[in-house]
């Protein structure tokens, strides 16, 4: 191929690839603009949530549960609400840490601590309305690195990176205190459904995790090199291109632990996430009186998160609240501190952060719109110099 149509083919994909991103973040500004979408989204929230705390209590016999909710002290909810605040804090701490460090490098220089603000809030929002797993937030963060001009695979390295230190201290925390808990060493409930069985399947993320690390970098150029049929190896070496990426994100991640000093602001981060949200989770059970062992409060708290995979109309509405209560229900918890706790704590946590959420998304389009702005000065520089 010669150069010429290299470089054509290059632009070509180029543009393919920022009209997808393009693409994935027009759905959330589409929702905001249309009234009848929105209308439509808040509905299936409200008819989900009058499902779980409505409806349900009516069918297990737990009837007068929200009647509880006026009775929370009121100094544990501003504790519970002042947790979550620290904790997106922490999130923020974690991005910086993982995402936008090494400011030498073209395309992290933008990412300053603002802009890390308006993607992480913007990005939690989009998790809490689109989809499970947090796909939403997950497109709408890539979007914004690869405006701020990070290259397409050190974005998504960068995002596995993110993801796999963060959710390591979910894995983990299930592993050790699903053990600790069934063997005894820690006080509290231990149904092997609660405990063993979660470890296990943890165990065994890890396990997969720490093999998608020992795939090589570079593995696309090795299958061109081996492979005798050049269309073969086009196609070996685009299918291997994820895999890679993710194998260099996770050992990007696995370098931050290694080097704990080095990490530091990422380790605290994603350890302080968590320890949030379970601190606003402990806050909200205290508030009604609720003596959950801590144990069992880590134990619970994790398993039930386990339902955001669940595909849900808006990010893990119903399915989470759903799976949390059947989680301290399963380690014995009474229904009548369950449920209004549960539902303390998810109103903070879970629809708390949505206003500002919004808010930051369209402080970010008006940060992007900025970059772009800077760029096309730039270019324009770049071509007066030239002539």
């Amino acid at each position: 191929m010669s150069p010429t149509l290299h470089t054509d083919h290059e632009r070509k994909q180029r543009s393919h690839e920022q009209a997808e991103e393009e693409q994935e973040v027009s759905r959330i500004q589409a929702l905001l603009h249309d009234r009848r979408k929105l209308a439509t989204a808040i509905l299936v929230i409200v008819l989900g949530v009058v499902a779980i705390y409505v409806l349900f209590p009516q069918i297990v016999g737990l009837d007068g549960t929200l009647d509880k909710i006026g009775d929370a002290k009121w100094y544990w909810v501003v504790g519970a609400v002042a947790a979550t605040v620290l904790g997106f804090g922490a999130y923020v701490m974690l991005f910086q840490g993982v995402v936008a460090g090494g400011r030498d490098v073209e395309g992290f220089r933008r990412l300053d601590m603002k802009a890390s603000y308006q993607i992480n809030m913007a990005g939690l929002a989009a998790t809490r309305i689109f989809s499970a797993g947090g796909a939403g937030g997950i497109a709408l963060t890539y979007w914004a690195l690869r405006k701020a001009g990070m290259e397409r695979r050190r974005s998504a390295c960068r995002m596995v990176a993110f993801l796999a230190l963060m959710y390591s201290v979910y894995l983990l925390a299930l592993v050790i205190f699903g053990v600790l808990l069934r063997t005894g060493v820690l006080p509290g409930e231990a149904p092997v459904g609660g405990t063993i069985i979660p470890a296990v399947v943890a165990g065994a993320v890890i396990l997969v995790l720490a093999l998608v690390a020992l795939i090589p970098g570079d593995v696309e150029r090795r299958i061109r090199r081996v492979s005798d049929h050049p269309r073969a190896a086009r196609i070996g070496a685009k299918l291997a291109t994820g895999p890679a990426t993710v194998a260099t994100g996770v050992r990007t991640a696995l370098a931050y632990v290694r080097h704990p000093r080095q990490g530091a602001v990422a380790i605290l981060g994603a350890i302080g996430f968590w320890a949030a949200q379970i601190t606003t989770l402990w806050a909200s059970f205290e508030a009604f009186g609720g003596d959950v062992p801590f144990a069992v409060l880590v134990q619970g708290f994790f398993v039930g998160m386990a339902a955001n995979l669940i595909p849900s109309p808006a990010g893990g509405v119903g399915s989470v609240d759903a799976g949390m209560i059947a989680a301290f229900a399963l380690f014995g918890i009474p229904g009548e501190i369950v449920f209004p706790a549960v539902l303390t704590y998810r109103v903070i946590a879970f629809w708390l952060p949505i206003p500002p959420g919004i808010i930051a998304y369209f402080q970010l389009r008006h940060t992007v719109h900025g970059w772009e702005n800077e760029g096309y000065t730039s270019e324009s520089k770049v071509k007066a110099e030239a002539t």
